[in-house]
């Protein structure tokens, strides 16, 4: 059911799961220090545990709680891009919960750009942990109509905030190793976050293996695959009287890298 921000927040603070409207797609929000209500949106996603979940703050302010330590290069990232699709993994503080970050001793943090969003955040005086709406393994949502679509009776209520403008999830830096790692494209281009502090390094062959523990939320091997079938591509080839699905990472528009379905 499609429920207020007024709505949204009391369920929340009762220990309820909701999803809620962000710029990249819609994610489905517990209290980040209640365990039990996280246990809920991993029931709901039919989401496994050795998948982390992305923590989102009402702003930059809410992080020291959270975190140990904060790079001088994160710091650069989050003044340009925060509120936004940008999210940094970091060493986490005891408080946070082992069932958020699959008992990692790192977390994933950002600040969504979304009026609703924040606006939820400020009101619950709360972090929110926050994977995309859907079931696992499935599309992230973009509308509340998805949202419902995929989980309807197992959430408490979505907040409909239109569709998500980016429509791609937030792309994930870790900042935990020797150096900074580029572990999912998302809603910030590479380019743009290499520009800011120097070059990513890439995630290992032992990091991207199909066994191996995830670093980061949505970062399984198959996370943005879709049902249908789909194509890698550096250029696009003709397609006429078709109807194409196209995502496209990467700041340059005449050369991006892409995919259609």
């Amino acid at each position: 059911m499609r429920i207020s921000v007024t709505e949204a927040v009391q369920r929340l603070q009762s220990g309820g799961i909701v999803a809620i409207p962000t710029e990249t797609v819609y994610g489905l929000a517990a209290n980040a220090l209640r365990p039990q209500s996280v246990a809920r949106v991993f029931e709901a996603k039919q989401r496994p545990f050795f998948d982390p979940l992305i923590v989102h703050l009402p702003d930059a302010s809410a992080l020291p709680a959270l975190v140990r330590d904060i790079p001088v290069a994160a710091e650069r990232l989050m003044q340009r891009f925060w509120p936004g699709p940008l999210t940094l993994v970091l060493h986490k503080q005891n408080i946070v919960p082992d069932l958020v970050t699959a008992g990692l001793p790192t977390v994933a943090v950002r600040v969504p750009n979304h009026p609703m969003a924040l606006e939820i955040l400020a009101q619950c005086g709360c972090t929110l942990a926050a994977p995309s709406a859907n079931l696992f393994g499935r599309i992230s949502p973009t509308c509340a109509d998805d949202v419902l679509a995929q989980l309807g009776k197992r959430i408490d209520g979505v907040v409909d905030g239109g569709p998500s403008g980016v429509g791609v999830e937030s792309t994930i830096v870790d900042f935990t190793g020797a150096q900074p790692t580029l572990l999912r494209p998302g809603g910030i281009a590479k380019e743009d976050i290499e520009a800011l502090i120097g070059p990513l390094a890439q995630p290992s062959d032992t990091d991207t293996a199909a066994h191996a523990p995830l670093r980061a939320p949505g970062t399984s091997p198959r996370h943005y695959a879709p049902l249908t079938p789909f194509a890698d591509r550096h250029t696009l080839p003709p397609m006429p009287n078709r109807r194409v699905g196209l995502i496209a990472f990467g700041s340059n528009t005449k050369t991006p890298r892409t995919g259609f379905a």
